[in-house]
């Protein structure tokens, strides 16, 4: 349906537009806080024995993706104990979280959301067929799609992991961000190249070839 039948509708019964918010708005609050915001998501990969479930996160601010797990049957005990893993991965590199943004998948569980709580962060939950509210996760997990699971036969979970623990090095490490104006989310940019005719380039395949880095020669 299309935002102007909506408006119509509403005009026709008399309900007047909401009155304008006083606070930020959605994208307001994301840039704002964006030092101290994960976003959580799972995704499934098809692999050639059968379908996996993997919990991935990333940090807004330095746009850090980690892999968490992947297994077939995301259940409860296994997913908290992601949860706790996270949080002293995050401890031990000196970062702090103020808000968790996940979307409502049963598999978020209550004990899930009271592991990030205890550590006093707040969780905020996207609204039903809203995936806007955690584009910047959403964003990785089309890129991670479309650069590895979709080009790659995957043959088992142990496989898979492995292809993703390369994948998310990669990710942090070489591949570049328009949010970081090109740099990568563990690396910073190069200091300015004047002379471009003494520039040479070296190219390492990773993944078997399905991924291509570029790296200046020293």
């Amino acid at each position: 349906m299309a935002p102007s039948t909506v408006w119509e509708i509403l005009k026709n019964a008399g309900i007047d537009p909401a009155p304008r918010r006083d606070g930020p708005g959605w994208a307001e609050f994301l840039r704002s806080q964006a030092q101290g915001i994960l976003a959580l998501d799972f995704f499934t990969a098809d692999l050639l024995n059968g379908a996996k479930v993997a919990l991935a996160v990333i940090e807004h601010g330095t746009r850090r993706a980690r892999i968490l797990g992947a297994t077939e049957y995301p259940v409860q005990a296994w997913v908290v104990q992601q949860a706790r893993n996270l949080l002293m991965d995050l401890a031990d590199a000196g970062t702090r979280v103020k808000f968790v943004i996940h979307d409502r998948d049963a598999s978020f569980t209550t004990a899930f959301d009271e592991v990030f709580r205890a550590a006093g962060t707040r969780i905020v939950r996207s609204a039903i067929q809203a995936p806007r509210m955690n584009s910047v996760m959403e964003r990785w997990i089309g890129s991670c799609r479309r650069e590895l699971p979709d080009r790659t036969l995957v043959w088992n979970q142990h496989h898979l992991m492995t292809a993703l623990r390369a994948y998310e090095d990669f990710y942090n490490t070489h591949r570049p961000h328009r949010a970081l104006k090109q740099a990568a989310a563990l690396r910073r940019l190069p200091a300015n190249v004047t002379d471009l005719d003494r520039i040479r380039i070296q190219r390492r395949d990773r993944i078997g070839g399905v991924i291509h880095e570029y790296r200046l020669v020293a």
